[in-house]
């Protein structure tokens, strides 16, 4: 089961972090950010990116601060990457690549 968690902000949004697998396909766990006005906001973006079954149960995995700060600094609200342990050192990529390498595979 995918792990993940939430945090407030100060001025009513919320952060959500979830593990879940890699949209490369790679086996490999990948972590998503996304900022939204809500928990349930933030689950539907992941939704429309084609992440159907995206639940939050839970909040054992809230997000860092720095992966706040990173979510929060991206005019997208929306990033991932695989894990750090597994990759170490890997860039934050925008959701939206995810949405062109997807363009490009039904062409």
């Amino acid at each position: 089961m995918p792990g993940g968690g939430f945090s407030k902000l100060p001025n009513g949004s919320v952060v959500v972090a979830l593990s879940l697998p890699s949209p490369l396909g790679d086996g490999r766990p990948a972590r998503f950010l996304v900022h939204a006005a809500n928990r349930a906001r933030a689950l539907t973006r992941l939704r429309n990116l084609g992440l159907r079954a995206v639940y939050l149960r839970g909040n054992a995995e809230p997000p860092t601060p720095d992966e706040i700060t990173a979510v929060l600094h991206h005019p997208d609200g929306l990033l991932w990457r695989t894990q750090p342990g597994s990759a170490g050192g890997e860039l934050w990529h925008p959701a939206r690549v995810l949405l062109r390498e997807r363009a490009r595979a039904g062409e």
